[in-house]
């Protein structure tokens, strides 16, 4: 008995020496990855720009890829602009303070984010009512009856395929949902356009933009890109890459705020054919002659359709303030870097099936968010958030989380991870 008191007593010693180990190594992995993001943090050419941002101690916000924070500049202007621009010149603040041009003025400064040049992007209205002009324009630009198909990708945000569905049946056309990389394949003699998202908005694939566009103009058709995921996050070169038309939103990477207003994208080449759907005052060549008849305006104003939403334009034209001097791809290397970071924590820190990864690991092939599959993931984003990790959620079981690289630092990866390890485990054991 006393031989076998022994042995257990040995056995246990042993085994409490491992783990002891093994917490040891664990403790030194740790160490060695907030080391890495401190360091990280301190060689980042963007990290300054966090100061520019409203954010809050101890949180960790990574969702970014949905509504980005707020610049800290935006209130003040906003002030200005109500109390002064609309309370004193009010009517006059249309000329004297710009509010009519605002829609081009603004569109010229979100140009150099999508490589545009100047005079080819509008902002107003909403993505989805964008996406409409685009894609019904893109068919009446095509001209063709010929050309009797309208190809959508199959993974779309939902509305654009609401949007799509309805354009094809306004049309006269058939829809043909295929997925982002069978588009070269799918695209022929009887396609009249194709829509496409830049990056997927549950797994951060990022779409090849030249080759499928290519593809599409090899056909005879034109490219519509859905870029709501891309911009500010990643060059995009819509010029070089001779890009059609393209819309996007200006509340996630862009930080404009909830419900800031859209762009419209209409390649130069195209602005004097282009046939809005919408045919607003605004978009009018003589706005205020108010005649019965309608004439186009010349170049982007032919994306414009009625009164602009001023309040919610001019806080993002402040907020692009943020991206004086900032180049693309800077921002890009950084967003790489980032998520690459992340999912070193994440595979340090949570047991190894826990979590599978739905974003590619290719950069080529990564927009700037990381989607992780977890079977219990609406548990784990709600501990998540509680504990100060602020990502979103994507039923049913997709855990989101968006890179912004001018105010997210390898510091907040890190943590990220970390308490993602911790909550995972805790939900995994039903605590």
């Amino acid at each position: 008995m006393s031989e076998l008191l022994e042995n257990n007593a040995e056995n246990a010693e042993n085994a409490e020496n491992a783990e002891n180990t093994e917490n040891t190594g664990d403790t030194e992995a740790a160490d060695a990855l907030v080391a890495r993001a401190a360091a990280l943090d301190a060689a980042d050419p963007l990290a300054k720009r966090r100061e520019l941002f409203v954010l809050d101690d101890g949180v960790v916000y990574l969702d970014g890829n949905s509504l980005g924070a707020l610049p800290r500049h935006v209130p003040a202007r906003m002030a200005h602009v109500i109390a002064h621009e609309w309370g004193e010149l009010r009517i006059r603040s249309w000329g004297e303070s710009g509010w009519w041009t605002a829609p081009e003025r603004i569109g010229d400064r979100i140009a150099p984010l999508l490589g545009a040049a100047r005079g080819q992007v509008v902002v107003g209205d909403s993505t989805s009512v964008n996406v409409f002009k685009a894609l019904v324009g893109a068919v009446r630009l095509a001209d063709d009856d010929s050309r009797d198909e309208i190809v959508v990708d199959a993974t779309t945000f939902p509305t654009d395929g609401y949007i799509a569905e309805s354009a094809a049946r306004m049309t006269g056309r058939r829809l043909v949902p295929v997925a982002p990389g069978d588009v070269p394949a799918a695209v022929g003699p009887r396609t009249a356009a194709a829509l496409v998202n830049h990056v997927d908005y549950r797994t951060g694939r990022l779409h090849d933009l030249p080759g499928i566009t290519a593809a599409v103009r090899d056909a005879g058709a034109l490219a519509v890109w859905d870029l709501c995921h891309s911009a500010g996050a990643l060059p995009v070169d819509l010029d070089a890459n001779g890009v059609d038309l393209a819309v996007g939103c200006t509340y996630k990477y862009l930080n404009g705020g909830p419900g800031a207003p859209a762009y419209l994208y209409v390649a130069e080449r195209h602005q004097g054919r282009f046939d809005s759907p919408l045919p607003g005052w605004n978009s009018h060549a003589d706005p205020f002659a108010m005649s019965p008849g309608y004439a186009a305006a010349d170049g982007a104003r032919r994306g414009r359709v009625g009164t602009p939403d001023i309040l919610s334009m001019l806080a993002l034209e402040s907020a692009l303030d943020v991206w004086d001097g900032v180049p693309v791809g800077e921002v890009r290397a950084k967003s790489l870097a980032l998520t690459d970071f992340f999912l070193e924590c994440v595979r340090a820190y949570v047991p190894e099936g826990r979590l599978t990864s739905l974003t590619p690991a290719a950069h080529a092939e990564r927009g700037s968010q990381v989607a992780l599959s977890c079977p219990d993931a609406p548990a784990v984003m709600a501990r998540l958030i509680e504990r100060g990790v602020v990502g979103d959620l994507r039923r049913p079981d997709v855990l989101r989380f968006g890179f912004t690289p001018l105010y997210v630092g390898y510091a907040d990866a890190e943590r990220a991870a970390r308490v993602l390890a911790e909550v995972c485990a805790e939900v995994s054991e039903g605590r």
